[in-house]
């Protein structure tokens, strides 16, 4: 590097911590969470890393770098930036292909020689806003990765005092900050870039590129240890993507599926749901804000605690997991949030009402109450709730988790369930079912619509509702 880093005793690695890449992931973490990694990864610019032998996802994530410049230990989220000497740019690389071998540590997924790429210049911490750093990474020249320290989830001060609250962080400890959307896979022979600057700074300070060639190993794994392992859940997860795999895409909530739901009633959809023993999908007692909208999208969920004032004052301030799920939801995306039936207090207001219809939600469900009523019905945003309370959401709740499988108003609701609501309430569509609900819930109104039109006419409903093969035959002859 053109300033060479003192080895530093500890690499901590912090798992998720850009908005991106949570919303790519699916999960929100409301805690930042590490991992270390040796200082035997380290490696300089233009340099090689090799994939092992037998080995097929080795993953890259370009990452801002701080450098501590002075001891802490125990010191307050506001005073953590200034334990920070420099930043630099860093490639977190890592084999999927170890992942089973010691899921959680990291240790040999993350911690081969020549996994943790730095430089190749230091940026001055003094000389810029660490909310104002810019991280991009090309891979062969095409930029994939390009956002800012504005969209951190734990900005970089509350990470060096979360750490210091256990260890002492000593000058020259580097911690890697965490990784945007776009991270990916590399192969023999691409090289990999990342650099880290501040533009909006004087000068507008850069590390320069950080420069390393994949090459292939040549020595296989022996058979006295974890050998790699590796299927089509991980390959999607190193990509970003199943089609970034090359593997066929999974459940989407495609234009057409989404408007054949769109078109009948939570009440077919029920109905055929029981036929296939789904009797417990409804989520009960809850209501649309705004009569006579109706909504369709795939779920993301939240769920709430009982208030007690320590679990308040450890999660219920700041950017909370209230937040975060607001702020990370994606076009499509209905947000479900699990709060006991509890009345006493609204759990969503106009402004994350706002947020989420301004990022293209497909909707907002809660067993609990809205507050700032008039005005959520004035956001074109469906919006569904168990009742209405002027009260602010810490009255009743402290926000937990996000991104798990809840139980709303009585239903059990997974991330990726098909959410649909209108005037009768709200349905929970397993994905894997959804295709096929569809299909016969258009086929049962169409023949309900025949049925109606029969009983309009003066007909019977012995023998036609349900229909028997007569009025079967006429059903089939009024089709055509």
């Amino acid at each position: 590097m053109a300033e060479q880093l003192p080895r530093p005793g500890k690499v901590v690695a912090v798992h998720l911590n850009y908005a991106s890449r949570a919303a790519q992931r699916g999960r929100t973490p409301s805690q930042p969470s590490y991992f270390l990694k040796p200082s035997s990864s380290l490696a300089e610019s233009d340099g090689t890393v090799e994939r092992p032998a037998g080995t097929e996802l080795l993953g890259f994530e370009g990452e801002v770098a701080i450098v501590i410049g002075t001891a802490a230990r125990r010191v307050a989220p506001a005073d953590g930036w200034r334990h920070v000497a420099a930043v630099t740019a860093a490639n977190d690389l890592g084999l999927y292909d170890l992942r089973t071998a010691d899921r959680g540590s990291n240790l040999r997924s993350k911690g081969g020689d020549g996994f943790t790429p730095l430089g190749p210049r230091l940026i001055d911490a003094a000389d810029v806003d660490p909310a104002a750093l810019r991280v991009r990474t090309w891979r062969n020249g095409e930029l994939v990765q390009d956002d800012d320290t504005s969209h951190l989830l734990f900005d970089l001060g509350r990470l060096v005092a979360d750490l210091s609250q256990l260890l002492t962080l000593e000058p020259g400890d580097v911690i890697l900050t965490g990784t945007p959307a776009g991270a990916s896979v590399a192969v023999p022979g691409d090289v990999l870039e990342v650099e880290v600057d501040a533009p909006t700074a004087p000068g507008a300070p850069t590390s320069g590129r950080l420069r390393t060639t994949v090459v292939e190993g040549d020595v296989p794994f022996g058979d006295f240890g974890a050998a790699p392992s590796i299927d089509d859940e991980q390959r999607a997860e190193a990509w970003g993507s199943r089609e970034a795999a090359g593997l066929a895409p999974g459940f989407e909530l495609a234009p057409e599926l989404r408007a054949a739901l769109l078109s009948v009633s939570t009440a077919t959809l029920s109905s055929q749901l029981r036929k296939r023993g789904y009797d417990d999908v409804a989520i009960e007692g809850v209501h649309g804000v705004v009569p006579g909208r109706r909504m369709v999208g795939r779920a993301r969920t939240l769920r709430f605690v009982p208030y007690r004032p320590d679990l308040h004052a450890a999660h219920g301030g700041g950017f909370t997991t209230h937040k975060r799920a607001f702020d990370t939801l994606r076009a499509g995306e209905v947000l479900v949030m699990e709060a006991r039936g509890e009345l006493g207090t609204g759990t969503v207001g106009d402004i994350l009402a706002l947020r989420a219809q301004r990022l293209g939600a497909a909707g907002i469900v809660t067993d609990g109450g809205v507050r700032d009523t008039a005005a959520v019905a004035a956001i074109d945003i469906p919006t569904f709730a168990a009742g209405s309370h002027p009260a602010v959401l810490g009255r009743r709740h402290v926000p937990w988790d996000a991104d798990i499988t809840i139980s709303c108003g009585g239903a059990a609701v997974q991330p990726g369930d098909v959410i649909v609501g209108d005037d009768d309430g709200v349905i929970v569509i397993p994905a894997a079912l959804a295709v096929e609900v569809a299909r016969d819930a258009v086929e049962q109104e169409r023949e309900e619509a025949f049925i109606a039109e029969q009983v309009a006419a003066g007909a019977s409903v012995e023998g036609l509702y349900p229909m028997n093969a007569e009025w079967r035959r006429r059903y089939g002859s009024w089709q055509s």
